[in-house]
């Protein structure tokens, strides 16, 4: 094998890892944004946990967040403005990867 087929197959190795680490980190951010939006609807409990797995699954929709974003903002109403909802999604995403490199 020849250094340049090494590096190929590094290459690909840290884009398949990066990808996944990418799509764990989304979803942790996900579940975190759930139960944020859980607590501000008043859930506890089982119901946060069961509504911060529906977060998560409406991410499998349509690529990007939006799909997120629309569903934790129409549950919201008013309980929480476009811009706090995005911010807090963003804050998640940092927590999200942080939590993800504590547990490597």
């Amino acid at each position: 094998m020849t250094s340049f087929d090494d590096r190929e197959h590094a290459f690909e190795a840290k884009f398949a890892h990066d990808e996944d680490m990418k799509f764990k980190a989304e979803a942790r951010r996900n579940k975190l944004l759930g139960l944020w939006a859980a607590s501000l609807l008043g859930k506890s409990g089982d119901a946060a946990t069961a509504y911060a797995k529906e977060v998560v699954a409406v991410d499998l929709q349509e690529a990007g967040e939006e799909d997120v974003f629309r569903k934790v903002s129409d549950d919201l109403g008013t309980v929480a403005d476009p811009a706090t909802i995005r911010a807090k999604m963003s804050e998640l995403m940092s927590e999200a990867k942080r939590q993800l490199m504590n547990e490597a």
